[in-house]
């Protein structure tokens, strides 16, 4: 495992473009960490986000892997080129004649994705604990240790979501239209809920409009990239000022923020796919 590890560290060292991505990727992370400094003055009114809650144990893991995710981007860049490069510089051949496997090839880009899963989510627990121990209401242990849950979602998430980058990668071979297939998938599934909704109201018998919707939404969250979404609910609803404010216009937003073990289950199953995909792709080819 040591050995392909480093074939894959010294290939992406060497990529210029890769490493600036990398660096992107962990900036950006830790810019979260500036969101506890902003302030807004409307009139007599001062706003401080670090004092709305957003940094107090035991949310600030579920806040904090939510926003997080939204940067991994980023590393599918670097991952699709990883393939990419693999063809346009004929890395992949030679790997093979001097005497990796085919299954040696791709073990050594599963250990790249998941080593860098397991290191964004070893970044996050450390910005998530300082910014909890300076800004954090409540810092007893037994709410600190509460909810840690999120980071291993969090690890699931990226590793789930790079596997897809891994596929699309050995599936298309250039990274332009590997990034241009995963912004595809994006929308399609946006424009797939959209019309199932419609489609469903007008020829199914619903009460209302909005049960077409869920019962699409339903069925939305088994695609691809909503199964990887829906591991972490969004964490806006948990705050104080927007129950507050629920309230008071009679709406109830709930509480159902945890994940569920079928949410779960469909996104590992998708990611077994696509790790069993990817070396179905490289085994048929003849290289």
């Amino acid at each position: 495992m040591r050995r392909l590890f480093l074939i894959e560290y010294h290939k992406l060292i060497y990529s210029r473009s890769s490493v600036l991505l990398i660096v992107a990727y962990f900036f950006f992370l830790t810019l979260i960490a500036t969101v506890a400094a902003i302030k807004f003055d409307i009139g007599p009114i001062e706003f401080h986000l670090a004092e709305q809650g957003i940094f107090n144990f035991p949310f600030i893991w579920h806040f904090n892997t939510f926003i997080a995710a939204l940067f991994k981007f980023f590393l599918a860049v670097v991952i699709v080129s990883m393939i990419s490069n693999e063809y346009s510089n004929r890395t992949l051949k030679q790997n093979l004649i001097d005497g990796l496997s085919k299954k040696e090839f791709i073990a050594s880009k599963v250990i790249m994705v998941a080593a860098f899963s397991a290191l964004s989510t070893l970044f996050v627990f450390v910005i998530s604990a300082i910014l909890g121990a300076l800004y954090s209401d409540y810092t007893e242990w037994s709410l600190v240790l509460t909810e840690l849950e999120f980071l291993g979602l969090f690890f699931v998430k990226l590793f789930g979501f790079f596997s897809l980058c891994l596929f699309l990668g050995m599936l298309i071979k250039r990274s332009a239209f590997a990034l241009g297939a995963l912004i595809v998938l994006l929308i399609g599934e946006q424009i797939a809920y959209g019309l199932g909704g419609e489609l469903l109201s007008k020829y199914l018998q619903f009460e209302s409009k909005s049960e077409a919707f869920d019962l699409a939404y339903q069925i939305k969250s088994y695609f691809p990239l909503q199964a990887s979404f829906n591991l972490i609910h969004e964490p806006f609803s948990r705050l104080s000022a927007v129950q507050s404010v629920a309230k008071e216009l009679g709406e109830n937003l709930g509480s159902d923020y945890k994940t569920s073990l079928k949410e779960l289950g469909i996104a590992l199953a998708y990611t077994c796919l696509y790790l069993w995909g990817s070396f179905r792709l490289l085994k048929g080819r003849d290289l």
